[in-house]
């Protein structure tokens, strides 16, 4: 009854409209008021039908309907059933569903319209996590969405030159007229000791040298604002002024070479490592030897001072703690006021003498970095836990250069590599000259290391890595400005 009531009211109504020759003869136009009345009792009626009455109802009124109409019908369906979400749901519910696409398809979705770029330009969380996807740092103080988003693109920009080979220069320094054996970079210096009796200090940016003094025969060195501080293959330390090129302390009683040297100022001391198998502890004011331990079994290639930032049975958070390191094992010692310290723990990798470590040590406090020939370990320095092992490629025989929270940096004889250590996969390369090897050496070393933390945009600058050469020049390997 009721349907029929509608289809009664809509012939009504067509034989209103239709013009003469649709099959419904005009008897003039319903009034504006009475079609509004029952236009309303039509609506009102027709939402308490079943969806089926509604379909059955729909169907009969289309096969009365003349062209005019089901050509109106045919526009206007196609605009209702092209739902734009984005202009209609709430803002936060189409932040929500935005986040499920990935970049570059949000990307492509911002050419839809204007809306639609406003929208998604609008997301701050998605450029941020889009970010953090590629290894980029984010500081969630900044909301401007606009910033993240520009972040995000150069991000692309920076990984693709990764990729192809295009995200470093090269330079030179020449100065040296023998080997080169001892690297050490800081803040955009690079200090060069050489068998050629001579310490230089290096702008890596301009290539100027800043200071060249006489020494001994270098095998390590390191510096500071005020002093050089060398270890020699005479079995000898020695600390020299930069401004005057003086020689103002010097530390003998190794029987070795001296491979590598670490000091504290604080602590008014110095740690050193030996090819005669013991770490030496001195006063850097005096040089006078506090104390040497004796528990290695093979040369001692890397010493390390640092304060410890985390708490355990055997050390609190700010203690001092030195690392030594050899060819097989990693030992922990307490430095501090009391220099007669035992050692705390001894690290290894393996039982097998055949696997070697190598000597870039790195330790910040909370975690020791070392690599050996089974691949990259990191230890939790609270616990003395390995927390992780990267396998690195049997066919690459890797090097470790320096590791961060999101990239490491490795090389092999041909190449620099830079490892997403989220997916443990190489991300890109760079090709190198034939340098001088040195594997039990500091020849080649990191330059710049926070960007290993994840880029910003910012820190992708300066040094990279550098090397000896065999003509005893140094090779760097520097960003490329990122435009």
């Amino acid at each position: 009854m009721v349907m029929q009531v509608l289809i009664d009211s809509y012939v009504i109504l067509l034989a209103f409209n239709c013009p003469r020759g649709d099959g419904i003869l005009s008897h003039g136009h319903m009034e504006k008021k009475d079609f509004n009345t029952w236009l309303d009792t039509l609506s009102s009626t027709f939402i308490t039908l079943t969806e089926n009455q509604k379909n059955e109802t729909l169907d009969h009124l289309i096969s009365l309907s003349g062209a005019v109409q089901l050509r109106h019908l045919s526009n206007n369906l196609e605009t209702l059933l092209k739902r734009d979400f984005l202009k209609l749901l709430p803002l936060e519910l189409s932040f929500h569903l935005l986040k499920w696409l990935d970049p570059p398809t949000l990307l492509i979705c911002c050419l839809v319209c204007k809306q639609w770029n406003k929208v998604i330009s609008a997301c701050t969380e998605v450029w941020q996590e889009a970010c953090r996807s590629l290894g980029w740092q984010i500081d969630d103080t900044i909301q401007d969405t606009l910033h993240w988003k520009k972040i995000y693109l150069k991000a692309v920009k920076r990984i693709k030159q990764l990729q192809d080979k295009e995200a470093f220069e090269t330079s030179s320094l020449i100065g040296h007229s023998a080997r080169v054996y001892a690297l050490y970079y800081k803040d955009g210096l690079l200090c060069t000791g050489s068998d050629d009796l001579s310490a230089k200090l290096w702008d890596v940016c301009t290539g100027q040298c800043i200071y060249g003094i006489q020494t001994h025969t270098c095998a390590t060195v390191k510096f500071d604002e005020q002093k050089l501080v060398t270890g020699s293959f005479d079995n000898t330390i020695a600390c020299w002024d930069w401004s005057s090129g003086a020689k103002t302390q010097h530390f003998r009683g190794h029987t070795g070479a001296v491979f590598s040297v670490d000091y504290s100022d604080e602590l008014d001391i110095l740690v050193s490592g030996s090819a005669d198998f013991t770490v030496k502890v001195w006063s850097l004011s005096t040089g006078i030897c506090l104390n040497t331990l004796t528990e290695h079994t093979e040369w001692v290639t890397k010493v390390v001072l640092q304060v410890s930032q985390v708490e355990s049975v055997m050390h609190n958070p700010g203690d001092y703690i030195l690392l030594s390191a050899d060819k097989y094992e990693i030992k922990v010692w307490p430095i501090g006021r009391e220099v007669n310290c035992k050692c705390l723990k001894t690290l290894a990798v393996s039982n097998d003498r055949s696997i070697c470590l190598q000597p870039r040590l790195q330790f910040d406090g909370k975690h020791i970095v070392c690599a050996s020939d089974l691949g990259l370990y990191q230890w939790d320095f609270a616990s003395y836990d390995i927390i992780r092992v990267i396998r690195t490629p049997d066919s690459s025989n890797l090097s470790l250069l320096s590791q961060g929270e999101v990239f490491a940096l490795l090389f092999d004889s041909h190449y620099l590599y830079i490892m997403d250590l989220r997916t443990e996969k190489l991300v890109g390369r760079w090709p190198l000259p034939a340098y001088r090897k040195s594997k039990r050496g500091s020849s080649f070393l990191a330059g710049e290391t926070a960007w290993l933390n994840g880029l910003n945009g910012k820190n992708d600058t300066g040094l990279v890595f550098a090397t000896s050469m065999p003509d005893h020049s140094i090779h760097l390997v520097l960003w490329k400005e990122n435009g």
